[in-house]
Formats: C-alpha cells, structure tokens, sequence
C-alpha cells in the first residue's frame, strides 16, 4: 500500500494546481448546494420492531391529523401582569387564533379557553394545533410560521412561545463561533509547532476544504435519507479535529524530509508512502468504529455513525491528494513566513521525547504500575454514571424550547412536557361509539390509576374502530428516572379486550435504552476485533494488536470518568454551560452543582468515536517505533527513538483534538457539550499517560515479543505494510531483527 500511495502522492505533487482546483470546485459546489438546497433535518427516533413504535405505527392508521409526529404543535402563552382571561387578552388571544388558522397545513387550532387549555393560575395557558400530515421535515418550517401568527397576543403583553421541534433548527444556525474558537486555537498550536505561517496554514486549509465537502455531502444526503439535526456538527466536530490532525502528521514528516536535503517531490512520495499509509490505516479504524453502531439496532444512532464518517473519509481523503499537491506548489517556501520566537528547523523536542523513552525503558515497572494507579483513580467515577432521558429543561436557556419547557412546568407541572401516548390495539373492531363502550372506559380507568398518572384525557378511536388512544400525562420530567417506571407500569395493564402500547418521547428513549443495553456488547466486540485485525494487517504482530486495543479500552474508562464527575456527580456542570434547570414552580434552583442525565445512546457513539481516535496516535507512535525496530533490531532503542520521533507530533496533534472538542462545549445544544468534555479529557489522557508513558512501559517489558509473528500467520496476511520503511531504510551493524520476530518486515 505504501508504494500505491507513494505514486498517488507523487501525481497530486506534480499536477498540484489542477487538484487544489478539483478540491476547491468540489468544496464550493456543494457547499452552495447545501445553502441554496438545504436538506430537512429530522428529530425522529423511532426504533422497529419496539413498543413505543407499535404506538407509532399504531397512530398513523387511521387517527387523522393532529395525532403522530410531526402531526401537531403548540403555542404557550403567558400573562406575566394578570390572568389571560381578561376582555382584551382573551380578544388578542381570538386574533392570533384567526391568523394561526390561516397558517397552511394547519388543521385546527384549540383555544386555550376550551377545557384543560388554561394552567389552574390562569396566566399560562396552551393553543393546541392540528397540522394536516405527519411531516416532521416542515414541522420547523410551519412552527416558524404559526410563531409570526401569534404576534397580536405579543401586542397585548402576552408571551407567546412556540412548543415543538421547530427550535433546534435555530441552534444549528449558531454553529460558528465553536468552529471558528477551534480554529483559532488550532492554528496557535500549529504556528507554535511549526514556527511558520505557510506551514500552520496548510492543515488549516485542508480541514476546511474537508469539512465544506463533507458538510455539503451530508446537507444534501437530507433530502433523501433522514439525517438527525446532531449530524451536522458531529460531523464538523470529529471532521475538523481529524483533519487537522492527519496534515500535521504528512507536514511534519515532509518538513523532516526536506531538511534531510531530499528534493521537493522525493520528500512528497516518500512522506505520502509512510506517513500517507498511516493516516490511511488510522482513518480506517475510525471508519470501522463508527461503522461498527450499524449493529446498534437504533436508527438515530446508526445514521449520526455513518454521517459522522463522511466526514472521516473526506479528511482522509483530502490528506492524501490536497496535502501533497499543496507541498508540490509551495516546495521549500513551506518554511516561509517564520516568526519569531518559535521552532526552527530540526527536530527540536525529539531529545526530551526520546530522553522519556530512555527513562521510562530503564524502569518500566514502575511506569506500568504509577500508569495504572492514574488511569484508575480518572475511570473509578464512572461507577456511578447515571443514564436518562435528556430533556428539553438542559435547553439553552433564552430559547424557546427552554421557555416553553419552563412555562409548561410551571403552568401544567413536568409531567406536561413528556405525555405518554397510550394506544390499545383493541382485540374487537368498536362500533358504536356513543356511548363509549365499556373497553374505552376500563382503558381510561386502568390508566388513571398507575401510580405516577396525574392526569388521562378521554379516549379517541380511530377511523375504523380498531385502535384507541389515551393521552395520559405523569407527574415527572422527562428526565426523571421515574417516568421510565410509569411508561413500565402502564405497559404492564390487562385490560380485557386491548392490548395496551405506549409511544412518546419518554417511551421512545426507555426502549432505545434497552435496545442499546442489549446489542452494547456485540458493538464492542465487533469494534474492538475488526481494529485490532486492521492493526494486525498494518504491523505484522498480534501482541501490538491486541494491546493497543486494551490501551484504547483504558482510555475510555477515564473518559467516561469525567463525564461521571461533570455531569452525574454534577461537580461543575454549570461551568460547562449547563444552566441551572428550573423548579416545579418556574424559580431557577441556585445551587451550581447539579446532575445532568445522559441518553443512553451517547456513552456507545463516545466509545466508537474515542475508540477510533485513539487508535490514531497509536498508529503513529507504533509506525515510528516500528520502522527504527527494523533498521537496528533493538527494541528499547527503538521505542525511544519511536517516541521522541513523533512525541512533539502527537502532542500538537493533541492538543489541537482538546482545542477543538473544549471549543464544542460552548455549543447550545447539551449533547453536543457532553460529546465534548468526554472526548477532550479522553484525547487528554491517551496522548500523555497512554502514550507516554503506558504504551513505552509495556512495549519494554514485552521486548522482542512485540513484534513476534507466527510464521503461518506471516505467509497468509496481505502485505499491506504502512511504514513504507523500504524507502529510507539504513543497516546500522549485525544486530538486525529475524524475520520469524518481524513478520517478514516487508512493505
């Protein structure tokens, strides 16, 4: 593979301005196509083959409009200077629901004057509306548009906030100031590594050429598969980190090059056939691991991996022909634009890099067990990571999905913002609807009196009499591990002559939870063996592959750690932006400590996200120990040389990776803030304890072992090496090492 890329680099060198342009044409059409043809996002988490899907499917035969996602919406309303049942708030209220009407695809629209549509203070109250379909792609749209028609109740002083799923299209407008901070931070790190501005520009070039080609990828994929409205900024998070990162690697090896005095397009073949292969091998593990959540059994989930990839394989992608047409333009004038007071050609860093390698293969014992020690103290919190529903009340405050939540909490309690759609498939076709047959009354009953049920609506059949639906509403949050039971016990119900389901948002995440819980271990071991396999192809020995998958397994721990400590222990949630979430009676809590629930899918999409960007610096760091193993045969030697090779390399490309997913934190969406302090204190750990430290000490300890290969395993692997070692290998004496220890060492 190392001469395949070597030639490809080659090619990009010579014919750099016809590549810079295909990539800056491909980047701009699509990106144009994405703002001129944007495609629909989608909020939609429905699982097959689940209860709360059966509701779902249950729903769409037959209900009409205003019953299904995307179905419905609301307006709340609220009079913070008296009640909303005053002469001219009820005739503001009467205007708005005359215009609200006129709106399309609206159906109905309930006055919040008719039962149950005023909260018991009379100042909140709720415009329920029927929207012809079940359209979730327009619901945005149609929600921005019934929010314009509720401006004459604003007129009269009356809040006016729309409920629904229309607001995390706003946040997604507000993506770039945390793209712009990781930037920013990126290319500080870059300027202080390299030491030149030309040289810091060019991964910074790169990834954003990445990032708009797999962003356009991913907007206009919308307008045919449903891409969730998390999929954009995964994407442009793990994308920007990534692709920053593998053109410093090819940067960094061609400036070696360079200063070894090989010619410009030598020193880009030879760095695209060594470090080209690396970059390759590490994409391919994150590839692998995200790919690995289409066994996940979740559809949300499987979508945000495979999207997430896109991203992966367009910065793999532009690293390999972007990198090396860029170098075969700008030659030696890489190093142009030098500032002062930093770097200055060389290799400065790699004696203290390689010192450390020294030290720690002088005591490695110590190393493994203080490593160790670390390690375990950051992963013991993750004992007491608690999972849940994250709901709308760790919105950003100031939006309206926050204020919505809020005044429906305050006005109806919590249980109004997570209803439980009861639908019981009734064993016999009802006919006679007047007066509601006896099966209907025993559904409402039975419902109203499952503990934790404040309050049931009356049962609506269906068009064919087939089904009927219960609107029952608890007394918890969404979020509140409580709910989980009530959706459980309502579910548990005989009623004679129905079988009950139950869909909503509570629900639909309870059986995502037990979806996840049940396919976790098949992911894992999928993940962990098609990597350690691809490590396998790439050097040539099962103890390397087996062990970096353990190391990357460690690092998860600690990882997970954090999230523990931040979000369920809640030692400083608010410091990462996560506002104080709101009491019973509208008040704010005042304490800064409090806990955050983590959806069930996040911990699984953290660990094949981590999983394969760790597996990056493993692949560096283990290329560079590698290639100086087959010059001398001296395994303590060449991990030293290894680690002080790439240690500078890693740790900019590092601390860039923090940068970047600290930057994501400030995102408004709380996910979006839970992926990035998990995966920075990850990044954190694995490119310091790991790798310095954990990965030199095993790596003493096991010797010659590291690389050992059985033969009959040596004779039937594909010869895939990613070193391209054959390119600059030099023999320093006798002491070479045997090809049955090597594995051949071919390449």
């Amino acid at each position: 593979m190392s001469g395949l890329l070597g030639r490809l680099g080659s090619w990009c060198a010579r014919h750099g301005r016809a590549v810079l342009a295909l990539w800056v044409i491909a980047a701009a059409l699509l990106t144009a196509g994405s703002v001129f043809f944007p495609g629909p996002v989608s909020n939609d988490v429905s699982i097959p083959g689940t209860d709360a899907q059966r509701a779902v499917d249950l729903m769409k035969d037959g209900f009409g409009p205003g019953y299904g996602a995307g179905s419905s919406a609301q307006i709340v309303l609220y009079s913070p200077d008296g009640p909303l049942i005053t002469d001219a708030r009820k005739r503001a209220v009467e205007r708005a629901l005359d215009r609200i009407r006129d709106v399309p695809h609206v159906k109905e629209a309930k006055s919040p004057y008719q039962v149950g549509g005023l909260a018991p203070s009379l100042e909140i109250g709720i415009i329920a509306i029927k929207l012809e379909g079940n359209d979730t792609a327009k619901l945005a749209e149609t929600t921005k548009l019934l929010s314009e028609a509720a401006e004459p109740a604003r007129e009269a002083g009356i809040e006016a906030v729309p409920a629904s799923s229309g607001s995390p299209a706003d946040k997604e407008i507000k993506t770039g100031t945390s793209e712009i901070i990781g930037v920013a931070c990126a290319l500080l790190v870059l300027l202080l590594a390299f030491g030149t501005l030309v040289a810091a520009m060019i991964p910074i070039f790169t990834a954003l050429i990445s990032i708009a080609t797999g962003l356009g990828v991913v907007s206009l994929l919308g307008h045919i598969v449903d891409v969730p409205k998390q999929a954009s900024i995964m994407a442009t998070m793990i994308g920007l980190g990534v692709g920053i990162d593998y053109a410093l690697f090819l940067l960094s090896r061609y400036r070696k090059l360079l200063a070894d005095g090989l010619p410009v397009h030598e020193a880009v073949r030879r760095m695209a056939a060594s470090s080209g292969g690396a970059v390759v091998f590490a994409g391919g593990t994150v590839i692998i691991a995200l790919s690995a959540l289409m066994l996940a059994g979740f559809p949300l989930l499987q979508t945000l991996g495979w999207i997430t990839g896109i991203s992966v394989v367009c910065a793999v992608v532009t690293s390999v022909t972007l990198v090396p047409a860029l170098l075969g333009l700008l030659g030696h004038r890489v190093n142009a634009l030098r500032l002062p007071f930093t770097g200055r050609k060389g290799s400065h860093g790699s004696s203290g890099w390689a010192s450390l390698g020294n030290w720690v293969a002088r005591r490695p014992w110590s190393v493994l067990a203080l490593s160790v020690a670390i390690l375990a103290a950051l992963a013991a919190p993750a004992l007491a990571l608690k999972l849940g529903t994250l709901d709308n009340g760790y919105a950003d405050r100031g939006t309206d999905t926050r204020r919505s939540y809020e005044l429906l909490q305050a006005g109806f309690g919590p249980g109004m913002n997570g209803p439980l759609v009861v639908v019981a498939d009734l064993d016999t076709r009802v006919v006679d609807r007047e007066p509601a047959p006896a099966v209907l009354s025993a559904l409402k009953d039975r419902v109203a009196d499952v503990e934790g049920v404040v309050h049931v609506g009356d049962p609506v059949l269906n068009r064919g009499g087939t089904a009927a639906l219960v609107q029952a509403i608890p007394a918890y949050a969404p979020g509140d591990p409580r709910a989980l039971d009530v959706v459980r016990a309502v579910r548990a119900l005989d009623v004679e002559g129905a079988q009950v389901h139950v869909g909503g948002q509570v629900a639909g995440m309870a059986d995502a939870g037990d979806r996840i819980s049940g396919r976790t271990p098949l992911v894992v071991g999928v993940v962990v063996l098609l990597s350690a396999l691809l490590l396998l192809l790439a050097f040539r020995s099962p103890v390397v592959a087996i062990k970096a998958a353990l190391m990357n397994l460690v690092s998860l721990g600690a990882a997970f750690g954090a999230l523990s400590l931040v979000f369920s222990l809640g030692l400083g949630s608010s410091l990462v932006g996560m506002d104080t979430p709101v009491s019973a009676d509208g008040s704010y809590l005042s304490t800064v400590f409090f806990t955050v629930p983590i959806d069930s899918y996040i911990p699984l999409m953290l660990f094949a996200i981590l999983f394969g960007l760790s597996m990056d610096y493993e692949v560096f760091l283990l290329t560079a120990v590698r290639q100086a193993y087959l010059k001398h045969g001296d395994n303590r030697r060449a991990v030293a040389e290894g680690l002080g090779s790439t240690g500078r390399v890693i740790t900019s490309a590092a601390l860039i990776m923090v940068a970047v997913f600290v930057a994501f934190v400030a995102y408004p969406d709380p996910m979006v803030k839970i992926f990035g302090v998990g995966l920075a204190v990850a990044i954190a750990v694995d490119a310091t304890i790991i790798r310095g430290l954990l990965v030199p000490a095993t790596m003493a300890l096991l010797g010659r072992a590291n690389w050992w290969c059985p033969a009959w395993l040596d004779r039937i692997l594909p010869d895939l090496s990613v070193e391209g070692h054959e390119e600059d290998e030099v023999t320093e004496g006798p002491e070479q090492p045997h090809r049955e220890l090597v594995g051949a060492g071919r390449g």
